[in-house]
């Protein structure tokens, strides 16, 4: 497979990962606050990256400044988004709340095109922007559904561009595994000393097993998300980070009973053929 393809099947699987992790985070009610939810997440996740430690390839901490300088403003990146993302999941439908992140392929494109001067296809574009268009279907700014959480959502969607775009600079000696240890570290550290501030709450043997099963989602989610950012052309992949979309749709109707309004079908139809279109045309591309 090229490049690309490679890429695009990253970022599918990244969107999968991360929004079974919102869903079994969703799943907690709130019940578990928010800071010692992240803080317990991140404790299981980083003993999976110790089991796991040199079985999905090398972690080492010896980067250069640059690169040291880069992984700094992507975990804090992580951390922001972390923040606004989760209080927006537990004050708003899943699927709302994903479909505004569909704004990712459309920001993440346009930074790789203004900063790193990287080629945009007028047809790539397109494709964006068709995406873009069925989001907007979904997310109806203007209306009552467009209120502070999505605002957060916005906020969630700046620090995410911020991420991606800092592990495209990355040098391709520095190993994902010490990328997402890094990423999974600073959220941990940043919950624990927020959850501070704030009275423990005793956690379920239900609430246990949402939380475990978000850390592993997660950190499926932060490896294979790293993986992304390093192979093949943004412009290409981005669009690829629709199909959130799709699993948010479905899952937030089979868990929490959310049924999507027309409107929002149609956008999710739209979206899933904007990264039907850019599959094919890579293909049609690599054959040549």
């Amino acid at each position: 497979m090229s490049p690309n393809l490679i890429g695009a099947l990253f970022m599918m699987g990244s969107m999968a990962a991360f929004t079974l992790n919102d869903t079994m985070t969703k799943t907690t009610g709130g019940e578990v606050p928010l800071f010692q939810l992240l803080f317990l997440r991140g404790l299981i996740s980083i003993s999976l990256l110790l089991i796991l430690w040199g079985r999905l390839g090398p972690m080492h901490l010896r980067l250069s400044r640059r690169d040291w300088k880069l992984v700094g403003i992507r975990s804090a990146s992580e951390v922001g988004a972390s923040y606004f993302f989760v209080t927006a999941l537990f004050n708003m439908p899943l699927a709302n709340l994903s479909a505004i992140l569909q704004s990712l392929p459309l920001t993440v494109t346009l930074g790789a095109a203004l900063f790193y001067r990287e080629a945009v296809g007028w047809k790539r574009m397109s494709a964006i922007l068709v995406g873009f268009m069925g989001v907007m279907l979904i997310v109806k700014p203007g209306t009552e559904g467009f209120n502070i959480w999505s605002v957060y959502a916005l906020v969630a969607v700046l620090f995410v561009t911020v991420r991606d775009l800092s592990t495209r600079r990355l040098s391709g000696d520095v190993p994902s595994m010490t990328v997402t240890l890094a990423a999974v570290l600073s959220v941990t550290v940043f919950s624990g000393l927020a959850q501070l501030a704030t009275p423990w709450a005793p956690v379920s043997g239900a609430h246990w097993t949402a939380i475990a099963a978000a850390a592993v989602f997660v950190l499926m989610g932060y490896y294979f998300s790293v993986q992304t950012m390093r192979i093949g052309e943004i412009s290409f992949i981005a669009p690829f980070r629709y199909t959130g979309l799709i699993w948010a749709l479905i899952l937030g109707w089979f868990v929490f009973g959310d049924w999507p309004l027309p409107s929002t079908l149609a956008g999710a139809g739209i979206v899933a053929a904007t990264g039907l279109f850019t599959l094919y045309r890579e293909r049609k591309l690599s054959r040549r």
